[in-house]
C-alpha cells in the first residue's frame, strides 16, 4: 500500500505541474477545449493542491527512505528529481510571462528622423492629437506594451497566433491595472492582472474566469498598417524603437508581417476561409461579418453592409494596408468604382474620392468618409471569438 500512495502522490504532483501550464499554452490538443474555468482552478489552488500531494507521499517517502532497500531507494530518488525536473521546466522554462518578456525601456523616435523599415506593419493610433506606431514585430513579441497616447493610459497588445492587434484602456473601476501575460485561451493571448488575479482575453478585452468575470476593457481606436503609409497620413507620428536587449527575439518574428514565418502556429494559410486564412473582420452593433483578404486584394474594393451601415473596404496597391469605411455622407450612401488610376469614383456626384475615403475633385471635394474599427486576422480567432460571424 506504500508503494501505490507514493506512485499515486508522485503521479498527482507531476500532474499538477504539467496541467497547470498545459490548459494555458500551446500543446497539442489543449487550446481546443473549453477548459478555462479547470486551468483557473488549478492556478488558483496550486499551492493547496501540492500540498495534499505532498501529505500522500510524505509518509511513504520517509518509510522508504529508513527501511527500503537499496533499489527502492534509487527508485524514490529518481521519482523525487523528475518530479524536480518537470517542477522547473513548468514553473521557469514554459511559463508564458518567462518565454515573453516586457521590455526594458519604452522609447519613440519621430518619423523624420526613424530608420525603421516603412515596409514592416505597425498597430497604430491618433489620441487627443497625439500620433503613435508600435510595429508589429515588436508588440508580437512582447504581448503588450504599456504606455500613453495624447496623455491617455494604454495598454497595446498584439497576439501573433490570432494576428491581433488591439489597444485598451487599462482602467479598471476607475484605477488603472496593470497586466502580466499568462497564457493563452483558445490560441488567443490572455492576460492576468494584479490587483484581482483575473484572466482577460486579449481579442475582446473581456475578464474570463476570476472576481473580475464578464467586465470589459474599454478599446481605443486603432488601425494596422504599413508603417509608411501610416507616416503618409500622420506625418508628425512618433515610431516605437525597438528595445536592444530582444533584438535576436524580434528576429524571431521575421516573415510574420507576409505571413511566410515558418512557426505552424503564425504562418498564413494562403488559401480561403482555412484555418489560418487570412479575413478582414468588422463588429458593429452586436453584428459581426468577415471578409476574405484574397478577395480584397482581387477585387481592390469591396461595397457591403453589416448592422445597418453601409460600407467600403479598399486596399493599397502594396498589398498591406486596407481601409473599412462607412460609405454614408450625409443623407446619401454612395456607391463605388474603382478608377483606371487606382482611384475611386461615387455613382450619385462622380465625385474622385482616393482609397482613404478622402475626396480629391468633384461636388463632394474636401469631404472624407468615416473610418470604421477593423481588423485583419486569422479566420479561426475571428470565428471563435465571434460565433455568430457572417462571411
Amino acid at each position: 500500500m506504500r508503494s501505490i500512495w507514493l506512485i499515486l502522490g508522485l503521479l498527482l504532483l507531476i500532474a499538477l505541474e504539467i496541467l497547470k501550464v498545459y490548459f494555458i499554452m500551446p500543446f497539442p490538443g489543449s487550446q481546443r477545449s473549453n477548459s478555462i474555468d479547470t486551468a483557473y482552478f488549478i492556478h488558483k489552488n496550486i499551492w493547496l493542491l501540492r500540498i495534499l500531494g505532498l501529505l500522500i507521499v510524505i509518509s511513504p517517502v520517509i518509510y522508504f527512505f529508513r527501511k527500503g532497500k537499496i533499489w527502492q531507494k534509487i527508485l524514490l530518488i529518481v521519482g523525487i528529481l523528475l518530479y524536480g525536473f518537470i517542477a522547473y521546466q513548468f514553473n521557469f522554462r514554459f511559463l508564458a510571462d518567462k518565454m515573453f518578456l516586457q521590455p526594458t525601456q519604452v522609447q519613440f523616435t519621430p518619423a523624420a528622423n526613424d530608420t525603421t523599415n516603412k515596409d514592416k506593419l505597425v498597430i497604430a493610433a491618433t489620441i487627443n492629437g497625439e500620433s503613435k506606431a508600435y510595429p508589429i514585430d515588436i508588440i508580437g513579441y512582447h504581448h503588450q506594451v504599456v504606455d500613453k497616447i495624447g496623455g491617455q493610459d494604454a495598454i497595446i497588445t498584439y497576439c501573433t497566433v490570432c494576428r491581433t492587434g488591439r489597444i485598451f484602456s487599462p482602467m479598471v473601476d476607475g484605477k488603472q491595472e496593470h497586466f502580466r501575460l499568462v497564457g493563452m485561451d483558445h490560441f488567443n493571448a490572455m492576460f492576468e492582472d494584479i490587483s484581482t488575479k483575473s484572466w482577460w482575453r486579449q481579442a475582446t478585452g473581456e475578464a474570463i474566469t476570476g472576481p473580475q468575470k464578464g467586465k470589459q476593457l474599454a478599446e481605443l481606436p486603432s488601425a494596422q498598417m504599413r508603417l509608411g503609409d501610416w507616416i503618409a497620413l500622420h506625418p508628425d507620428t512618433k515610431v516605437l524603437q525597438p528595445d536592444t536587449v530582444f533584438r535576436k527575439r524580434y528576429a524571431g518574428l521575421i516573415g510574420f508581417d507576409e505571413g511566410t514565418i515558418e512557426s505552424n502556429l503564425e504562418r498564413r494559410d494562403s488559401g480561403s476561409w482555412k484555418f489560418k486564412s487570412w479575413v478582414i473582420g468588422v463588429s458593429l452593433n452586436g453584428k459581426a461579418k468577415a471578409w476574405d483578404w484574397n478577395e480584397l486584394v482581387t477585387k481592390k474594393i469591396i461595397t457591403d453592409s453589416l448592422a445597418g451601415i453601409p460600407l467600403l473596404l479598399t486596399i493599397e496597391p502594396n498589398g498591406k494596408t486596407f481601409y473599412v469605411l462607412n460609405r454614408k455622407q450625409g443623407a446619401n450612401t454612395l456607391h463605388f468604382s474603382l478608377n483606371a488610376d487606382g482611384t475611386l469614383k461615387d455613382a450619385e456626384t462622380n465625385s474622385v474620392w482616393n482609397l482613404q475615403g478622402h475626396c480629391i475633385d468633384g461636388a463632394s471635394k474636401g469631404m472624407s468618409l468615416q473610418p470604421v474599427q477593423a481588423y485583419q486576422e486569422f479566420w479561426h480567432s475571428w470565428q471563435q471569438f465571434h460565433p455568430a460571424t457572417t462571411h
